[in-house]
């Protein structure tokens, strides 16, 4: 198993991405030179406020109402889906839960400048959704039925957040098999790889994956 050695943000970085309202319910998930990942949950009437040194992708692993304003005092209101994703580009706004229920979000902040070049469907399954495209990432959603599989298909380093988990069987491309188990509520770092991906277990995977450029 490779063992991935990462440089960590100086803390006045950490500090900036976070934002001043951090508290308790903030948590960093992923630090690496690609990404600074964060898992939020704001309480119903809540807000968080961003500094937003670098573009971000906010996805909701649940529903909910938010209202997004921008440094120049404009709120934006959405109504949010399980699995929903939306780019949030470097500027500072602040997310609030205008729903009557606790809200988690996922941000996946980007580190690089990212990269002009377009990958679209490119080494994917045709069952895959593309979900954003732009300068810093490419991101998609992932649903193999219990039971499923999918073609052989080349993944990017990337960041996933499970939706919903499964037992997974990889077999790479020499024909070595891989166990791969993902929980719900699970949010990680993954390599890029090659593989067939097969669904074992008796639940349906939904994954939604970010990969950096």
């Amino acid at each position: 198993m490779k063992r991935w050695i990462v440089a960590l943000p100086c803390a006045p970085l950490l500090a900036a991405l976070i934002g001043p309202a951090a508290s308790n319910a903030q948590t960093v998930k992923i630090r690496n030179e690609k990404v600074m990942v964060f898992e939020d949950r704001l309480a119903p009437g809540e807000v968080r406020t961003l500094h937003g040194d670098a573009p971000s992708v906010v996805v909701y692993p649940g529903t909910g109402k938010v209202e997004l304003t921008s440094a120049a005092g404009n709120p934006r209101n959405m109504l949010i889906r399980p699995g929903q994703a939306s780019f949030e580009p470097a500027q500072p706004r602040s997310i609030k839960n205008t729903g009557t229920a606790p809200l988690q979000l996922v941000r996946v902040v980007f580190l690089g400048k990212g990269s002009a070049e377009t990958w679209g469907p490119a080494g994917l399954p045709p069952a895959y959704r593309i979900l954003i495209e732009n300068q810093y990432a490419r991101v998609y959603e992932i649903k193999i039925p219990a039971g499923g599989s999918e073609p052989q298909h080349t993944h990017k380093d990337r960041v996933v957040v499970c939706l919903s988990g499964a037992e997974l069987i990889h077999t790479l491309p020499d024909g070595h098999k891989e166990p791969s188990t993902l929980k719900t509520g699970e949010i990680s770092w993954r390599p890029g790889v090659t593989h067939i991906g097969q669904n074992v277990g008796k639940t349906d995977l939904w994954v939604i994956a970010i990969e950096p450029k």
